[in-house]
């Protein structure tokens, strides 16, 4: 079942978030790291950074998020996320 993926890095930056992009090996606006996330979006927030993900289902969300979770780490975020998930009845995509 296709879900839609919001959680909350607080005390992250934009600029650590770029930092994941480069370890990723993702560009601004280019393909995702994960062929299994069919939309992805970030932005800032009062308290840090807010990440909302439309993923094919909650189990490739979590094989993401293993890999994630590290780089996360590395980069220097403060916390780690707690995700909330939603079902997702539609969605469309550009183009």
């Amino acid at each position: 079942m296709t879900v839609g993926v919001v959680y909350e890095f607080e005390g992250a930056t934009l600029s650590q978030y770029d930092e994941v992009l480069k370890e990723l090996g993702v560009s601004p606006r280019g393909q995702s790291a994960a062929p299994e996330c069919a939309f992805h979006w970030v932005t800032e927030t009062k308290s840090g950074i807010q990440v909302t993900d439309v993923w094919e289902s909650r189990e490739a969300f979590g094989r993401f998020a293993e890999e994630l979770g590290p780089i996360t780490q590395k980069v220097g975020f403060p916390n780690p996320p707690i995700p909330v998930f939603h079902e997702v009845h539609n969605y469309l995509t550009g183009g």
